[in-house]
């Protein structure tokens, strides 16, 4: 199984996780998130379509998951993730991004990305990129590597990690097991990827024109 494919039918293998590991599904699903989110060298895993996923199933009661208890350990996934990020990033940030072998797992396009994104907006980064694949994963690790302090961090992590939480689980809960969509899911799926992924873009092409430039 890929990569691409757990993302694309996600429904599907989340069916076979709750079917095949019952009550360590919300550990699973803990493990998912608090990865994407803390590991710096792994931006790829799912998150947005995870969590819609997840919250589909729990709106549907034969398959016995709280929707509050997901919705918690979402949010602390997310938080804590961040937060091992942000750790990460103060004090080794530097070391793996000029350790030989080390800073080849390190995406320096997004980090790039991340810098200038960070530099923008200052602080609200913090919850804005939360909601930007990619850029999500390497914003804790730039602010940590910064200066800015932890409790600013922490509070605008709590807020974005929040935001990102509550509307992929309201998006999940109540459209996810609308006929339409369970039947188009894996274009659903791609197309929160495809939205998400918009600000990356505009960026990249601004950083594209300011070098031309």
């Amino acid at each position: 199984m890929s990569l691409v494919d757990f993302i694309l039918h996600i429904d599907s293998h989340m069916v076979n996780i709750v079917n095949n590991f019952g009550l360590w599904t919300y550990l699973i699903m803990f493990l998912i998130i608090f990865i994407e989110t803390g590991v710096v060298i792994l931006p790829f895993l799912p998150g947005d379509s995870l969590i819609f996923a997840a919250m589909a199933l729990a709106a549907n009661p034969k398959y016995g998951l709280s929707t509050w208890l997901l919705f918690i350990i979402f949010l602390a996934a997310a938080v804590l993730g961040d937060s091992m990020n942000y750790e990460i990033g103060e004090h080794f940030g530097q070391f793996a991004t000029e350790n030989k072998y080390l800073s080849k797992l390190i995406n320096k396009e997004h980090l790039h990305d991340a810098h200038i994104f960070f530099q923008k907006h200052g602080g609200k980064t913090i919850a804005i990129g939360r909601f930007i694949p990619l850029i999500r994963t390497f914003v804790p690790f730039v602010a940590g590597s910064g200066t800015m302090h932890y409790r600013t961090f922490l509070k605008f992590n709590f807020i974005g990690a929040f935001l990102w939480v509550l509307i992929c689980s309201i998006a999940g809960h109540l459209f996810g097991n609308i006929p339409a969509v369970q039947e188009h899911f894996s274009m659903i799926i791609l197309g929160i990827i495809l939205v998400s992924l918009i600000p990356v873009l505009i960026t990249a092409l601004k950083n594209r024109n300011k070098k031309r430039a």
